[in-house]
């Protein structure tokens, strides 16, 4: 008790000099004690990113914060349903503050669950304006035309290049908007001569791309499903997930794209670690990957005596070439919000206000530890790389394609991808042509779905067992390649890729 109290002093005795020039009003000492519940994923780490820095703002709230990890206790139990969890544990708890995803924000705005926000917005002429226009509009679109909750941070890839290589080779830098098509070209102009722990590649990741790495990111920017879990039907003997699985093996075969052997970096000095990091050492011209990418640089020129910098530039993308404005690189994983009928919807209230405000970015600004800033125009570079690509692409989710995936038994996965991994290395040792291999997996892992889905359904279970057993009926009277495409087709018009 004693300590917390030294806490809280401490905290207040700070708060002017944390502050200054920052906070647009002075902080509110004199108002009025008042109660408040938050959920949230752990209480040390809610204090650390959110809670102090509240504290400071405002000493008279008492904030608790209800853990969500408990709702994941029962995880192993073969009847966990993690929806039913999640909406048990708001029952329960009744917190003032929720905490969710962009999937379950939409349900709850349909449910009626939410406290709208427009009207205190309005209220209290609370600066919207430089708030990630993108995600204001999709928080809006999701809630039906207007706003039940503000999310601080979002996590976002992006194209990092060196450009130092590509004045080298005379090669011009990537743009906004390339595809991946576009990306694995210019990746090819790069010399794939050298050994292994000298030469340059075009193209890469951290730990490498096997082509199905490779041609799995291709597709999921353009929104394709390897299953349809609605109609149980596998659809990857289709056009789009050929044309992907292509690309992948072309680029893999230029040499052009960085694919160990082995499983990389397996432990030891902090230096052989970052020398395992092809892009971070300055051999690769191009990667995909989020700001910590920034951090890990300049961890790198900091630890290592001999390291060499070079100029990094970053671009938006890559993009489905069906949606060029878009990404679904983009992820917000803490939307905050107001309970419905919370008895301190104005604490609340004032607590989403000030992690959403100008001053919480300036602070939050000086680390790139929790993502990046919704509250724009804080944070433009970090240790001089710009962030703007960041910014320039619509966010695309993909919620809508993946929500019924637990109808799906967990036996199929571990029986599907065996048959993948053996088709795969039949094309690649050039003994099948992709279609061929496509074909296999989509005629195999058919009919281990529906083996699987039967026997899932034969289990003593509850109502949701029989959803299972009608979904397997459709996929096994023509679960043929043919229809696979169909599938596929109703993906794309899904997805507006323009497939």
């Amino acid at each position: 008790m004693r300590g917390k109290w030294l806490r809280k002093g401490l905290l207040i005795m700070l708060s002017g000099l944390l502050f200054a020039g920052c906070a647009s009003r002075p902080a509110q000492n004199n108002e009025e004690s008042s109660s408040l519940k938050i959920m949230f994923m752990d209480e040390n780490y809610f204090y650390q990113e959110y809670g102090d820095l509240f504290a400071i703002q405002h000493p008279n709230v008492a904030i608790e914060v209800v853990s969500t990890n408990s709702i994941y206790n029962s995880q192993g139990d073969k009847d966990f349903d993690p929806e039913k969890a999640f909406d048990d544990f708001i029952e329960k708890e009744q917190p003032d503050v929720v905490v969710l995803n962009s999937s379950n924000y939409e349900k709850y705005v349909t449910d009626g669950k939410l406290m709208e926000l427009d009207t205190l917005i309005e209220r209290d002429k609370y600066d919207t304006e430089t708030i990630y226009p993108a995600l204001m509009q999709m928080l809006k679109e999701k809630g039906g035309g207007k706003l039940y909750g503000l999310s601080p941070t979002f996590y976002g890839n992006a194209i990092f290049y060196n450009a130092d290589l590509f004045a080298k080779y005379g090669i011009e830098v990537p743009h906004d908007g390339m595809t991946w098509q576009e990306l694995l070209d210019l990746a090819r102009r790069f010399p794939v001569d050298g050994d292994k722990d000298s030469r340059v590649y075009g193209f890469g990741r951290q730990y490498g791309m096997s082509m199905e790495n490779l041609a799995s990111s291709i597709a999921s920017s353009q929104g394709l499903q390897f299953l349809n879990p609605d109609t149980m039907k596998v659809t990857v003997n289709t056009d789009s997930w050929k044309q992907a699985y292509k690309l992948a093996m072309d680029a893999l075969d230029s040499g052009a794209v960085y694919n160990p052997e082995g499983d990389g970096f397996q432990g030891g000095t902090m230096e052989e670690y970052y020398q395992s990091q092809v892009f971070v050492m300055g051999r690769m011209a191009m990667t995909i990957d989020g700001v910590y990418l920034l951090q890990n640089l300049k961890q790198a020129q900091d630890s290592l005596k001999d390291y060499k910098p070079f100029q990094i530039g970053v671009a938006a993308g890559p993009v489905d070439p069906g949606d060029p404005e878009s990404s679904r690189d983009i992820y917000f994983n803490d939307i905050f919000g107001i309970r419905a009928n919370s008895p301190n919807a104005d604490a609340a209230w004032d607590f989403i206000k000030f992690i959403n405000s100008e001053e919480f970015a300036k602070v939050k600004s000086r680390s790139l530890n929790n993502g990046l800033l919704s509250r724009m125009g804080i944070s433009r570079e970090y240790n001089g790389v710009n962030l703007e690509a960041f910014y320039k692409l619509k966010p695309k989710l993909n919620n809508d394609l993946n929500n019924n995936y637990e109808k799906i038994p967990q036996d199929f996965y571990s029986q599907y991808q065996p048959v993948m991994d053996r088709e795969l290395k039949l094309a690649q040792e050039k003994k099948k042509s992709i279609d061929e291999a496509l074909q296999t997996v989509q005629d195999e892992a058919q009919a281990i779905l529906d083996k699987a889905v039967k026997e899932e359904a034969a289990k003593p279970k509850d109502s949701e067992g029989g959803k299972a057993d009608s979904g397997t009926d459709g996929a096994a009277t023509d679960g043929t390649a043919t229809d696979a495409g169909s599938s596929d087709a109703a993906v794309g018009s899904t997805d507006s890729s323009g497939e």
